[in-house]
């Protein structure tokens, strides 16, 4: 799992830096898994490990499909879930979104725009029940670099609290 950890902070620093994960650390991590997976429970394994990355990533696909998670984060929170057991997944899921949250939250408190932010999200909704139709969270490309966060701390930061035994 050390390198596993490795790779989710080397998919940070790049998160960080450039708001994007290579497809290239997402490969060597779907390769670590499969591999990690056939190690210890055999050939079955593997289809265990691709089966939950794939089902967190379906899971999330519809927030992917309105833009508020990037392709990236999707991959990234998938292919972490496969090195867990099937029935912590979606805790992992729960945690790494709730640790977001926060980060989002002290992001919107630090730049003081709670209150935009608050009014956006409720007028997007009523408007989603309204017509009827999903349309793309925030139309806007630079209003959606300024409002998002990066997903990859709190991947590997909900991954280092079960190593820890936190869940």
């Amino acid at each position: 799992m050390i390198a596993v950890c490795v790779l989710l902070a080397v998919a940070c620093g790049y998160d960080y830096r450039s708001k994007k994960i290579p497809n290239y650390l997402i490969i060597l991590l779907v390769l670590w898994g499969v591999g990690w997976r056939i190690l210890t429970e055999g050939g079955r394994g593997a289809f265990s490990y691709l089966g939950e990355a794939v089902l967190i990533m379906a899971v999330l696909y519809p927030l992917f499909k309105i833009g508020t998670v990037g392709a990236g984060d999707v991959k990234l929170l998938g292919v972490a879930a496969g090195f867990l057991p099937f029935h912590k997944i979606f805790v992992f899921l729960f945690v790494s979104l709730l640790i977001a949250a926060f980060f989002s939250l002290v992001k919107l408190w630090k730049e003081k725009y709670f209150l935009e932010r608050m009014h956006y999200l409720l007028s997007y909704v009523a408007e989603v029940v309204r017509s009827g139709n999903w349309r793309l969270y925030l139309e806007n490309r630079q209003e959606r670099a300024r409002a998002g966060i990066c997903l990859s701390g709190p991947v590997l930061l909900g991954l280092l609290l079960y190593l820890g035994g936190a869940y």
